[in-house]
This record gives C-alpha cells, structure tokens and sequence, in this order.
C-alpha cells in the first residue's frame, strides 16, 4: 500500500503540476458543455423559403403569412417565376420554395381538393426533411381551419402525450449525452499521455527499475483520469438541472456506479493508447483516432439502427454506447436498476478486456 500510495501521489502531481494543465482540465469541458448545448440542436431555425404564389388570394395570403409568422424560417423570399426558383435552390438561397398554383383560391372556395407544391434543396436532406415537415403541419392547420368539417366533431380527435420530455425541448436529449461525449474526450486525453509522457521525459526507465510491481504502476496512472472523470460527470451533474432546467430522476448511485465502469473502460483504452506510443505527441494523435469513432458510433450523432448491420456489430465493442443509454435514462426516466444493469454489464466486460489488454501491453513494453 505504501507502494501504491506513493505512485498515486506521483501521478496527481505529475497532472496538477502545471497551472495551466489544472485549467485546461476543468475550463474546456465546461466550456464545451455550453457551446455545444445549443450547437448541437436538433432542430432547424432561421432558415430562408421561397414562396411562388401564383394564385394571390386570400386563402394562399393565408398560407404565405403562417410561414411568415412560424419562428422556424427567417426571411420569405418572394419568387416571380419557375427560373427565379430554380436559380433560388441552385444557389442555396433558400432550402424550400412554396409553389402555390393559380386554381388554388378557386378550388378551396368551390370545396374542391386543393394542393400546394414544395421544392426542396436535396443536398441539406436532413435539414429539408425537418422543413418539409414543418411546412405540412401548416398547410394542415389552414386546411383543418378552411374545412373544420372534415375533422368531425371535438369527440372523436386525438390527445399526444410527450413521455419524459414533455415540451419537446432537444436540450433535454442532447445535455445528458453530452456528458458521455465530453467526458470521454477528457478521459482518454488525460490516460494516453500518461506512459507516453514518461517515455519521453525519460523517467520510463525509472518505473522499470523501480520495486513497483506492474499493476501497482497501472492503478497509479489510473487514478488521476478517474477523479478527472468523476469531476467532470459531478460539475455536470450540477449544471444540467441548475442552469438549463435539466432535470435528473434518477438514481446518484447508479450514475456513480456507471460513471466509473465507463471511466474504466476509457482508461483501458488511453492506456492501450499511450502504451503503444513512443511520443506524448503520438499519443495525442492516437487518442484522436480513437476519440471520432467513439462518438460517431455511439448513438449521439446518428441513430445505430440506422447505421449497416455490419457497423451495428462493430458499436457492441464501444463503451459510449451502453453509457449513453444509462445517462439519457437516468436524467429523463429514472431508469430502474434492472435496465441499468442490462447496461453495464457490457461496460464491465469492455473495462476488463481493455484494461487487461494495456497490462499486457505495459508489461512487455517494460521488459
């Protein structure tokens, strides 16, 4: 133990020592927490569309002034003909033009099914299908108001319940996966310049010298990315309900409980990382290629259903995968203990294999 106490110590200090290292660990991932908090939003606001009115009643005046007054697009953009809408979408100008054809009033005044056209900017497919949906639920709401007889009488409508987030908010989905992207960026950054870091100092030959047995060697350098995790998933943890409204219904102990078997699963792959590098700089470069398919094939950016089946496959390996189930539950549904569990058992696994892996690799690195 005295061993081990004193590699600990070591580690923190070899962290802490630099002023501007204690910053860099707290400062960015705060900051990140912010930015990316609103960047990160799911929907589509401030958009330009273009409106091709040829019929100039009062019934396409109607629509023309819904879209205006919808907080979803910024500016309306009146077309004069077919070419000033293509050159429109050709130029990204606008990433929806509304065709409203010239029998339009007529046809909605003699009761008569009446259409309007949408063209949308293919190349922003994503964004256009957000907007097309957008654009529907007003053109359903004129409709529902020019012909309140098709909806029948108020007993037979519909009532939508929002489980777990009931306005709809996309910060409320995006803040708690947020968590496990920052804090895995900051954990692995943290472990693999830790062996790499000695290597190029020269103290490596130090450690292989020393009467520290291989796994009290590992632990010290695990200690300090740990309690930089469990900081950063705490301050978090404060933040979200505090300043963004956030709300946490779940257990502490079993964020606590799954924070660290995440945290264990990072460090066993930085270690991996750092193991393998000569350099602090190869380690940097290292942890960066492991860092973009960590998130990517988590879940946060792309729904993995949507993913190939043989991509799907490959996310059973990715610890932010099962982390991000655990921390979107715990905040938003209070997730039981059972579900958790199904989980971490996967992360458990994952923190094992990877950090048996990094004492493998340690240890013949050091002989």
């Amino acid at each position: 133990m005295r061993r081990l106490r004193a590699m600990i110590v070591k580690e923190i200090w070899a962290v802490l020592r630099d002023p501007k290292s204690r910053v860099v660990l707290v400062v960015p991932p705060l900051l990140q927490l912010f930015i990316f908090t609103f960047a990160t939003t799911l929907e589509v606001r401030n958009v330009d569309i273009g409106i091709l009115d040829r019929s100039s009643g009062a019934h396409s005046a109607e629509i023309v002034s819904r879209i205006a007054g919808s907080p979803n697009f910024q500016e309306i953009r009146r077309l004069e003909s077919p070419e000033a809408l293509e050159e429109a979408i050709d130029r990204q100008d606008v990433i929806a033009a509304v065709v409203i054809d010239e029998d339009f009033d007529r046809a909605v005044t003699a009761h008569r099914p009446a259409t309007i056209g949408v063209v949308l900017d293919g190349r922003r497919s994503n964004a256009a299908q957000i907007v097309s949906g957008y654009l529907s639920q007003i053109a359903g709401s004129v409709g529902a108001d020019l012909s309140p007889n098709i909806r029948g009488d108020a007993t037979g409508g519909s009532v939508v319940t929002n489980w777990y987030n009931p306005s709809l908010d996309y910060i409320w989905f995006t803040l708690p996966s947020l968590i496990a992207i920052i804090t895995s960026v900051a954990g692995l950054a943290v472990t693999s310049q830790t062996v790499a870091r000695e290597r190029e100092l020269g103290t490596f030959d130090q450690l292989m010298v020393s009467p520290l047995r291989v796994h009290e060697v590992l632990i010290g350098k695990m200690v300090p990315p740990m309690l930089v995790g469990l900081f950063n998933g705490t301050l978090y943890l404060i933040v979200a309900p505090l300043v963004f409204g956030v709300p946490f219904t779940g257990s502490l102990i079993l964020f606590y409980l799954s924070l660290v078997a995440y945290m264990l699963a990072l460090i066993g792959i930085g270690m991996l990382v750092s193991a393998a590098s000569a350099t602090q700089q190869q380690a940097f470069l290292g942890s960066f290629l492991v860092t973009t398919p960590l998130i990517l094939l988590s879940g946060y950016a792309s729904p993995i259903d949507n993913m190939p089946g043989w991509l799907q496959v490959v996310t059973y390996a990715n610890p932010a995968r099962y982390f991000l189930v655990i921390v979107q539950g715990l905040f938003l549904k209070a997730m039981p203990a059972a579900a958790v569990f199904h989980q971490l058992w996967p992360l458990i696994l994952i923190a094992c294999l990877t950090l048996s892996a990094a004492a493998w690799l340690f240890r013949a690195r050091m002989e």
